[in-house]
């Protein structure tokens, strides 16, 4: 447990300084933040998973903890996001003051989530090698052309809150570097979960994929943490949405990066069918973040909204249900 915690924090750490040299580059760089939100932070932010997922499957060999710590990981992401609705100043809600662009991303990422269903669920995957099937090569293609859509809707519709620029004593080569730097520490840091989860997971009797879906998404997701705070802090409520909800979308393209590193079989059908009940309640808190976007309350009582506080009595009941049949 004390390996799990270390790696943890160094994940946390490095992965809120990446945050600030990414931030760093898009000044720099003059690229757009919301861009840098929901394509370079999202994939940076996700690199924790794309390591923990690639551990998992070839070295532990545990579909389980690969295909938890992914989908507990767009659960727990979703519920960061509902969790920044306590931050936002004024008794705004966060859905009243982002932008409806996220619809797009949100809906492709749904389409992904019923992929990874619709593969946990079915009797048979569609071989294309021997531990390679169809489902994954699904996941790369939706992702490509999610991304293409993405990027084409930005181009029309620049409406997103890219959040004031910095003057920076920095120059770009060094930001890179440090850059790098930092993403190398948070690789390595990740490398070791899976062997401390898998630990955690015999010592105290849990299910891996409850070990996976809690413990391992929770401490992959802290890069995302740091920078959905940093963000919101800074007022750019659209940077800290779409680093969110473009790492779901870049997980599920880890989910088949994982199903080629695991050569003992194919990565879903292994896997047990209680990762379904992450499935449902990422598609549910997506579904809810949609019809808040939409309907866009412009106050709330509360500390959180009731589309905010909904969804994280979704993840919680999906975590109750999970150990329960852990």
């Amino acid at each position: 447990m004390v390996g799990f915690v270390i790696c943890a924090v160094i994940i946390f750490l490095a992965g809120k300084r990446l945050s600030y040299y990414g931030d760093v580059i898009a000044d720099l760089t003059g690229l757009g933040k919301a861009w840098i939100g929901l394509i370079l932070m999202a994939s940076v932010t996700s690199l924790p998973e794309l390591m923990v997922g690639i551990s998992s499957s070839a070295v532990v060999g545990s579909p389980d903890l690969a295909v938890g710590d992914i989908m507990g990981s767009c659960a727990f992401n979703l519920c960061i996001l509902a969790a920044m609705d306590a931050f936002v100043p004024s008794h705004k809600s966060i859905f009243s003051l982002a932008s409806t662009s996220h619809i797009l991303a949100i809906s492709l990422g749904i389409m992904l989530f019923a992929v990874v269903g619709a593969a946990l669920f079915l009797p048979a995957e569609i071989v294309v090698l021997p531990w390679l099937g169809v489902t994954s090569i699904l996941f790369l293609v939706i992702y490509v052309v999610s991304i293409r859509l993405l990027y084409s809707y930005s181009q029309k519709n620049q409406t997103a809150d890219n959040g004031p620029e910095h003057a920076h004593n920095i120059s770009l080569k060094r930001a890179a570097g440090m850059y790098a730097l930092f993403a190398v520490v948070v690789i390595a840091a990740a490398l070791f979960l899976p062997h401390f989860a898998e630990q955690v997971a015999e010592q105290t009797g849990l299910g891996k994929s409850f070990v996976g879906t809690l413990f391992l998404a929770v401490s992959t997701s802290l890069p995302e943490i740091a920078v959905s705070l940093a963000a919101v802090r800074m007022g750019s409520i659209d940077m800290s949405i779409g680093n969110l909800v473009g790492s779901n979308i870049f997980n599920i393209a880890i989910l088949a990066l994982d199903d080629v590193f695991y050569t003992k079989g194919h990565l879903l059908k292994d896997a047990a069918d209680s990762n379904m009940i992450s499935v449902l309640a990422t598609i549910i808190m997506s579904a809810i973040a949609i019809v808040g976007l939409t309907y866009r309350p412009t106050s709330k009582r509360f500390l959180l909204g009731w589309d905010a506080l909904l969804m994280l009595i979704v993840y919680s009941t999906g975590l109750v249900l999970l150990y329960q049949y852990k």
